[in-house]
């Protein structure tokens, strides 16, 4: 691992680690409604706590359920690149059209 890729990761552990209690794995629609930094995805309750859960289980993937819709789609890429952008690794990361029109993206830790 590269000094910068461990300094991020650093910066990931040490955000994600100020939010709050899961509010189970839905990502509001409203946190689409604001501009994204960083540190506001980590904040998002879903999304840290998926963190945290994924870098504590060595060989987990993060799965990002998505609707069939174009939009749906777009913010799920979105939070993928988000996610890659805070150093968690690509391969890792995985999009599942699986959710009806109307359901909100949700995100996923699965283990080994």
């Amino acid at each position: 691992m590269t000094a910068q890729r461990s300094w991020a990761l650093a910066f990931v552990l040490t955000a994600a680690s100020g939010t709050s209690a899961a509010a189970g794995d839905v990502v509001p629609i409203e946190f689409w409604d604001r501009p994204r930094t960083g540190r506001a995805v980590l904040e998002q309750p879903a999304i840290g706590e998926a963190v945290r859960t994924h870098l504590r289980q060595e060989g987990s993937r993060l799965v990002l359920h998505h609707g069939p819709t174009q939009d749906s789609r777009v913010l799920a890429d979105e939070l993928r690149a988000w996610l890659m952008a805070l150093a968690l690794e690509a391969p890792r990361i995985t999009l599942r059209n699986d959710l009806k029109i109307a359901e909100p993206l949700r995100i996923e830790v699965i283990g080994k």
